[in-house]
């Protein structure tokens, strides 16, 4: 009993902290407005947005100083999709950009008279999606941050001249009301008090739309409400300029509320008076009882009952009234997601006729129930497999108040990446050498693109200048310009040619792809199959398993494109055979500099003087092979003496019309954050590293120490080699995430394929 009385104190204290959400008068709704107005003075689509840039926030620009930046940015929506999820949805970089640029006009543009659809093949995961947004929304409008408010009305009889005591509801009345009502009218009831105890003094009528409390003020007299109301600053100018509060000046509250407002008005003619029975209650959103979200599935049967309605707080307000034509408190089921998210899971079946039914209410924005008009403001969603347009091909008015968003099969390879981990384990990759994981993901996703790009074509022109490094469809490089990646292997003239216009066909062709090829479904079955095979306790899954698990599979491989596996392993030769030179190379960076400013003061000068630096102090002998030897350290040794000749007189330019007279003395930059110098370094560098495995390659000793390393043996070779191959497996670790094993491997790798001179360049 101890344990009892000690849980549900427990519970009480902790329920006790929860805020109650109480209807609050009018006035205290207005200072609420004015403290707190983006929370208050919000649509639904102005919710939506508010609920997923929670969620989201601000993208991520990789190259944000890009002046071709097209912001096609990096959107980190696990916490709107994945996080508290039994069935999480991954939305790859594409998706999640289409989605983001969606919802943001959603808040900005014309919002309403549209229905929302995501349309994609099967096994892409669209209700998975629409399950996890509508669950994520519903707990964000549940929270304070995420509140919106409705309008209740509590009218009080002794206010108008009525008695109370003869309203009083016999306990009898209200059983054999609750007999009478449905279950789910009953729900309403209850929860909204349309049932008054006799202790309460007035009558509390709910706004079966939920229309926001401002909308009770007359329409043509909210401008200069709103104009005394708030102080003029950046949200006054917002509310009376921007579209996305145009509906605060262009709604009408419901026919029950303006009913009530003109049935009230003209009984106590003082707006003030009828204001004070105005009231504000937080808006309770609930999926399952289908109240400010309904989700409806194909099976789904049509209601029977279509016109709603309270019996009961009919009579009470004929009651107050006198007059049972005055208010009418009538609405439909469109009503309960008013304000609120109205989606249909699959456009067939049942689905079809809500569809066509919703039609004249996304044109009109008004719905007919009996002989009243109700309002009808929702976001409309719905899901939609691609051979389900044939059901609303015909309604060719329909066409323009739909707005498709794609919602193919994941094209982003870390987006692909992620899924596997999450459905195995991220332990996955400790049983892989690095990128292999993300070369699966590649294979997968190249069976979902469109073989022919014709906008990389249009700016590549050439796909053979990168066959080392892509395939002759340019798959790879599309696939790293969709997570967003701009490789470094392309040429800079290509570089600088990747406009923003071109970058905007690339990922606009995203469009058209991801409808066809393995779908997510069976991607996971296929790696489930091929990490069983090749996952073994004392190896590392390599490209060798990889490539020979989809080459060997039939019924794969004729969905890989021809050429890709053996593309997708040169690129994998290049990537790690950079990594292990970055890995090893070390230079001395003052001896570096001080060679790169003797130069830059050396072109100045004849051959055969001797000059004294100015920058380092050192005595230089000018000579034609001292400025050759730096030059091919520079740019190569396989350079011809016109290219010699050019290079130095190109320098010598620069370095007296802008690095010294301007850079330098006007601006006093040291010589060393100039621009020449700068450029000067990154090729001295760069040269250095592609070097940086010649003296090792030969080196039978070098190769047998990575083997040994970590082990007695390694003890037993040369200090420098020790020191070498230290070097480099900790570089690997610390830089590119390789376990030791990994690094060990790599190293072997690169070695026994002699990929230095596979991919040795002039």
């Amino acid at each position: 009993m101890d344990n009892i009385d000690k849980a549900m104190q427990h519970i009480n204290r902790s329920m006790g902290l929860v805020e109650q959400r109480n209807p609050i008068p009018f006035r205290e709704f207005l200072d609420l407005a004015i403290s707190k107005p983006s929370n208050v003075i919000r649509s639904i689509f102005q919710l939506f947005h508010d609920m997923v840039n929670t969620y989201v926030g601000q993208g991520i620009d990789e190259y944000p100083d890009d002046p071709e930046s097209i912001s096609y940015v990096y959107y980190d929506c696990s916490d709107l999709f994945v996080k508290g999820s039994d069935h999480p949805f991954f939305a790859d970089r594409l998706f999640a950009n289409r989605f983001i640029n969606h919802v943001e006009a959603l808040r900005q543009g014309a919002q309403q008279n549209k229905i929302y659809i995501f349309d994609g093949p099967h096994g892409c995961g669209k209700s998975t999606f629409l399950n996890n947004l509508l669950r994520r929304f519903e707990d964000y409008v549940n929270t304070e941050q995420g509140t919106s408010y409705e309008t209740v009305w509590r009218i009080s009889p002794d206010f108008l001249g009525r008695s109370s005591s003869n309203e009083t509801v016999s306990i009898l009345e209200r059983l054999l009301q609750l007999q009478k009502d449905p279950p789910q009218d009953q729900y309403e009831a209850i929860k909204s008090r349309n049932i008054p105890q006799a202790s309460e003094n007035f009558i509390q009528i709910p706004c079966p739309s939920h229309d926001n409390p401002l909308l009770i003020i007359p329409k043509a007299y909210r401008r200069s409400f709103f104009d005394d109301l708030f102080k003029n600053d950046e949200l006054k100018w917002a509310l009376f300029t921007e579209k996305e509060y145009e509906w605060l000046f262009r709604d009408i509250p419901c026919t029950i509320c303006s009913s009530l407002y003109e049935a009230l008005l003209s009984r106590l003619k003082n707006p003030l008076k009828v204001f004070e029975m105005v009231y504000a209650q937080p808006y309770d959103f609930n999926r399952r009882l289908g109240m400010g979200i309904s989700v409806f599935n194909p099976g789904d049967r049509p209601m029977k009952k279509n016109v709603l309605s309270n019996d009961m707080l009919q009579r009470r307000v004929n009651s107050l009234f006198r007059d049972s034509n005055q208010v009418k408190y009538i609405y439909s089921r469109y009503a309960k997601t008013n304000n609120g998210i109205y989606a249909l899971m699959d456009i067939k079946s049942h689905n079809i006729e809500r569809l066509i039914e919703l039609h004249n209410i996304i044109s009109e924005g008004v719905h007919k129930v009996e002989d009243i008009e109700e309002n009808v403001n929702s976001l409309f969603l719905a899901l939609m497999n691609p051979e389900d347009k044939k059901n609303i091909q015909n309604i060719q008015s329909f066409s323009d108040r739909i707005a498709y968003i794609n919602i193919p099969y994941v094209l982003d390879l870390n987006t692909e990446v992620e899924i596997y981990r999450n459905i195995f384990g991220k332990h996955i990759d400790d049983n892989f050498l690095p990128r292999v994981l993300h070369n699966f993901a590649r294979a997968i996703i190249s069976s979902r693109l469109n073989i022919r790009s014709e906008a990389l074509l249009e700016w590549i022109g050439k796909p053979e200048k990168y066959n080392l490094y892509c395939d002759k469809n340019l798959q790879l490089l599309k696939m790293e310009i969709y997570t967003g990646y701009i490789p470094n292997w392309l040429s800079e003239e290509d570089r600088k040619a990747l406009t923003a216009r071109r970058r905007r066909r690339i990922i606009g062709e995203s469009e058209t792809e991801g409808r066809h090829g393995i779908s997510g479904r069976d991607s996971i079955k296929i790696f489930n199959e091929f990490y069983s095979t090749y996952a073994k306790s004392n190896t590392l899954i390599d490209m060798a398993n990889l490539c020979k698990f989809f080459s060997s599979r039939k019924e794969l491989k004729k969905h890989i494109p021809d050429g890709f596996l053996d593309s997708l392993l040169h690129m994998y030769d290049y990537s790690i055979l950079n990594e292990v030179k970055e890995s090893l190379y070390y230079y001395n960076e003052e001896q570096i500099s001080r060679e790169i400013l003797n130069y830059m003061f050396a072109i100045n000068f004849e051959i055969g003087s001797i000059e004294t630096c100015t920058y380092t102090k050192e005595k230089i002998e000018i000579t034609e092979e001292w400025l050759s030897n730096f030059e091919h350290r520079i740019l190569g040794p396989k350079i011809s003496e016109k290219e010699h000749s050019n290079f130095r007189k190109d320098s010598q330019k620069e370095y007296a019309s802008k690095t010294l007279t301007q850079e330098h003395m006007v601006m006093g930059l040291p010589m060393t954050e100039t621009t020449l110098f700068g450029s000067l370094k990154e090729r001295y560098v760069y040269n250095l590293k592609e070097k940086v495995l010649d003296p090792f390659l030969e080196n039978e000793n070098f190769r047998r120490a990575i083997k040994d390393y970590d082990k007695e043996e390694f003890k037993t070779y040369d200090k420098k080699i020790r020191a070498d191959v230290t070097y480099m497996i900790n570089n690997l670790a610390e830089k590119y995430h390789y376990t030791e094993q990994g690094a060990k491997g790599v190293c072997i790798y690169v070695i026994d394929n002699d990929l230095a001179k596979k991919f040795n360049t002039p």
